[in-house]
């Protein structure tokens, strides 16, 4: 893992190799963020209009569960642990790749914050990251990431083991069932909101989606994840222990909008007096 890391921080281009659509490892996001890429990223965001669309809905949603201590797993470039530390939060900022935690503590150091900064892999979570949290968020479709249903299984459990009874997880996803049932049609509305950026499916089958990110200078970059059914995510969060799993989309309720870009899946991790 720390080779692979370091030989992620040399590289300049992103090398799937002879055949991009057979990369299906958890470990290729490492040399996917490529110095280049994450130099670019908040193009893709664009921070300001991201802020309009999604509004205080995490910051919200958060206070409503009481939470005050959060763990952000994946941090990014840091529009949301800064949202969050604006808004009052005490936020511990996570990531498993070092070039987008680089950005992020710039873009924080721009905005007057100092964060705190965790390399770490979700798998052994909790060997980098100490203490126990009250909400940790993992968004921006950064799940998707995981390749291997026992991945997923082994970061979920690192997610709960780092919470505090009655501390909630907030995990967002695309809508895959789309992509894969009837085909990819983003509205483009609220998650990514860059002008003249891109970011549709070259590829989609069960075990694949590979994403292309267009750019207005004409470079291109892509990332290879899982397309995660959302009855999966929701089944699975249930299995690792997780209690009243509640999904919305694009910010609503779920029975409210037709085709959304995206789920949002909060839950809970009970006490066990209160199950």
């Amino acid at each position: 893992m720390a080779d692979a890391k370091a030989t992620a921080a040399q590289l300049t281009e992103q090398d799937y190799g002879d055949d991009p659509l057979k990369v299906r490892t958890t470990d290729t996001y490492q040399n996917e963020y490529v110095q280049s890429f994450v130099e670019k990223w908040d193009e893709l965001i664009d921070w300001d209009a991201r802020a309009e669309s999604e509004g205080d809905f995490f910051i919200e949603a958060l206070r409503a569960r009481g939470a005050k201590k959060v763990l952000d797993v994946a941090t990014g470039t840091g529009f949301h642990s800064v949202r969050l530390r604006e808004a009052g939060f005490e936020v511990v900022s996570a990531d498993g790749s070092a070039e987008m935690l680089a950005m992020a503590f710039e873009n924080g150091r721009k905005r007057g914050h100092v964060l705190r900064t965790v390399l770490a892999d979700w798998r052994w979570l909790n060997r980098d990251v100490h203490g126990k949290y009250d909400a940790v968020i993992c968004l921006g479709n950064s799940f998707t990431h995981l390749h291997s249903d026992r991945d997923r299984r082994k970061a979920l459990a690192e997610f709960y083991a780092a919470l505090r009874h009655d501390g909630v997880l907030i995990l967002d996803q695309r809508n895959y069932d789309m992509i894969l049932d009837d085909g990819f049609k983003s509205k483009h509305q609220f998650y990514y909101c860059g002008d003249n950026v891109k970011a549709e499916p070259e590829y989609c089958d069960d075990g694949l989606a590979r994403f292309c990110y267009s750019f207005p200078d004409g470079s291109q970059y892509h990332l290879n994840m899982f397309p995660l059914r959302k009855e999966y995510v929701t089944r699975l969060m249930g299995e690792v222990g997780f209690q009243n799993v509640t999904t919305m989309a694009d910010f609503q309720e779920t029975y409210r909008q037709d085709d959304p870009d995206f789920f949002i899946h909060i839950a809970e991790k009970l006490h066990p007096d209160e199950r």
